[in-house]
């Protein structure tokens, strides 16, 4: 299927003082905080090398003082990525997936269809320069659109991502979370399974902790279109949006 990428409802958005200064791109009824920021949402499967070519340009223009923040809601085809602290070890079926080594944070990941990823493209100069305060920002973003699907999201110690306890008491990862930052841009962001095949996990240890399994909304029993979780996306990033005050910077 070929990528459409569908910008939303277009509008202007002014910083105080009232001079719109950038065209901001939402999701039809949703307008997001933050002047120079675009959402953008990929219906299709988009590449892997492609998604980060885009964001590599987009780091590079707002260190250049030009282009916009980007928030980017998309599904990869079925492929695994290597983080900068990924184990060979945990690479269980090197022929099953392509691999892509890329800069962010973290080991393992599979991505793929039914899993909503969702990059962004953040100047942290312009806002807030703590790594480990943006992480756990991106961190309730997932439990808190999650918490509109009735699913308690939770962080746990030692276990970078978002956790679900089942009935029996046993936990599984729902949401994973991988950040690189250049020049304080932060790019990368998070993935939220909602109903990939998690038989396509076994490839790999997700995230290199062999003792937890994953799941996902529909495997808790939460059948919700994309589009639902898309909007449930945009209403809860604009609360964590309007924690990372725009400086002007």
């Amino acid at each position: 299927m070929a990528e459409v990428v569908e910008a939303g409802s277009q509008f202007t958005v002014a910083p105080q003082g009232g001079v719109p200064t950038a065209t901001v791109a939402a999701p039809p009824g949703l307008a997001l905080p933050g002047p120079g920021l675009e959402w953008r949402r990929s219906h299709g499967l988009v590449a892997y090398d492609r998604a980060t070519a885009v964001m590599e340009a987009r780091v590079q223009a707002l260190h250049e003082g030009r282009g916009s923040e980007l928030v980017w809601l998309l599904e990869h085809p079925p492929l695994l990525t290597a983080g900068t602290s990924a184990s060979p070890a945990d690479l269980l079926d090197p022929s099953r997936f392509p691999v892509h080594q890329t800069g962010r944070g973290g080991k393992f990941t599979y991505h793929g269809p039914g899993q909503r990823v969702a990059y962004a493209v953040l100047d942290l100069k312009r806002r807030r320069q703590d790594l480990r305060w943006y992480v756990h920002s991106l961190e309730e973003w997932v439990i808190r659109t999650l918490a509109d699907f009735g699913i308690a999201g939770l962080r746990r110690d030692g276990r970078i991502g978002i956790w679900v306890v089942l009935p029996d008491g046993s936990e599984r990862k729902i949401g994973a979370i991988g950040v690189r930052v250049r020049r304080w841009i932060a790019y990368h962001g998070i993935a939220l399974n909602v109903a990939p095949e998690l038989g396509h996990f076994q490839a790999i240890v997700p995230c290199g902790i062999a003792e937890f399994g994953v799941t996902s909304l529909a495997e808790l029993g939460v059948e919700v279109s994309m589009d639902a979780v898309d909007r449930a996306l945009a209403a809860r990033f604009g609360p964590l949006l309007a924690s990372l005050p725009d400086s002007g910077g």
